[in-house]
């Protein structure tokens, strides 16, 4: 039986699309992971920084938000 390529790759995306997202995700979230951290010791109002970040609770959700709205960006 024959399947046609595309519809295949809709319902699942490449590996190699999966090891890109995470090879983003993951440097970036530390970085900014480790400046919300150094501006929460501090005391200082870091969500402003990253956008999408505003009315999250927690600095996990919060940078969470910053880099998934960065990476709607980029890719």
């Amino acid at each position: 039986m024959f399947v046609n390529p595309s519809v295949s790759e809709a319902h699942h995306p490449a590996r190699g699309d999966k090891l890109s997202f995470v090879l983003v995700f993951v440097p970036c979230f530390v970085l900014l992971f480790f400046v919300a951290a150094i501006g929460q010791v501090l005391g200082v109002s870091w969500k402003s920084w990253l956008p999408g970040a505003e009315n999250m609770n927690n600095i996990f959700s919060g940078v969470s938000a910053g880099i998934y709205t960065f990476m709607s960006h980029i890719f």
